[in-house]
């Protein structure tokens, strides 16, 4: 495994590093990246971003949202909190995201520092039913990048204000507020230590855990590119938040694997815009469902007909055909 030493916290240029990695490092390696950002809420690719974010709490306290590759929830980082990321090949056919198989590893490690850290639902790990780490996946052309966040000393009250949770997530998880059921690392250590000494002793039990780990440091090319990347993308308003659709028809369901929304424009029974949001993961863009979708009869009849050579669960994970059809005309 070659571990890639990052200091940056520029939320901007730590995102646009992993895609980088993604698409310019050799394919047969795997490769492991633990980083941190200033204060920052970033977001999952299919969410609306205005809908997520505290934009009062963003703007006062100076907090970055950037738009990650991967579907899943809106997460808060700051200097308390440390991300993992690993990038690997898989196989072209692969439809899973297999949450359990990147996080064992996390999991083994702080266990073996005494911490009673257990993998819990979908994307989660938690210690005594509080979560401290949340899980995403992107995968794509035979590679699936792997992340996620550790929550060691992170300012839970910041995390609170700066997210917008919505009502039926809470209530889906039978929880009065997100301060409730988080929590940080730092509590459940046998000796105190900073998070920088966390993170080398994290690194020491990948090492004894996996395999021998490689350093490398990023060089100047690849620093020049990956700035390259982070202004012509992820600085970039477009990608971060984007324009918010004009509709007339806002459908929502929170299934087990996530929540989905349909923002619908429809004109004389005719879509004529649509757009889907949600913490759901999908392995292809839903733009193609949505453009799919677009001039068709809002009616059960016309939308089947269109959907009927899709396979709705590799955009939607978890998502069947008729579930779509249910939640777009019910």
């Amino acid at each position: 495994m070659i571990y890639i030493i990052n200091d940056s916290q520029d939320p901007y240029f730590n995102l646009a590093s992993e895609e980088y990695i993604m698409n310019t490092f050799q394919d047969n390696e795997k490769y492991l990246m633990l980083w941190q950002n200033r204060p920052s809420i970033i977001i999952g690719k299919h969410q609306n971003t205005i809908e997520e974010i505290n934009g009062e709490f963003v703007q006062t306290n100076n907090v970055a949202v950037v738009r990650r590759l991967s579907g899943g929830g809106a997460v808060y980082h700051d200097l308390g909190n440390l991300n993992f990321t690993f990038i690997v090949k898989v196989s072209e056919n692969s439809l899973d995201f297999d949450f359990k198989k990147f996080t064992e590893p996390v999991v083994a490690a702080l266990n073996r520092m005494g911490i009673p850290a257990e993998f819990n639902s979908r994307n989660d790990l938690s210690i005594e039913g509080k979560k401290f780490s949340g899980n995403a996946q992107y995968i794509r052309k035979g590679k699936c990048l792997h992340h996620g966040t550790l929550l060691f000393n992170t300012n839970l009250d910041h995390l609170e204000m700066a997210l917008r949770v919505s009502s039926d997530k809470i209530e889906s998880k039978g929880i009065k507020s997100i301060r409730s059921r988080v929590t940080n690392i730092y509590p459940y250590l046998k000796s105190p230590c900073s998070i920088e000494e966390f993170k080398n002793l994290l690194i020491n039990q990948f090492c004894l855990i996996n395999e021998k780990i490689q350093s490398i440091n990023f060089s100047e090319s690849d620093r020049k590119q990956i700035e390259e990347l982070a202004n012509s993308k992820y600085r970039t308003w477009d990608w971060n938040y984007g324009e918010s659709p004009y509709f007339t028809i806002k459908k929502s369901q929170r299934f087990e694997f996530g929540k989905i929304e349909a923002w619908l424009d429809v004109n004389q029974g005719i879509i004529r815009q649509c757009k889907f949001y949600g913490d759901f993961f999908g392995r292809e863009d839903k733009a193609d469902i949505e453009n799919l979708l677009i001039g068709s009869r809002y009616e059960r009849n016309d939308i089947t007909f269109q959907l009927r050579d899709i396979q709705i669960g590799s955009y939607f994970h978890g998502l069947n055909n008729e579930q779509l059809i249910k939640l777009l005309i019910s």
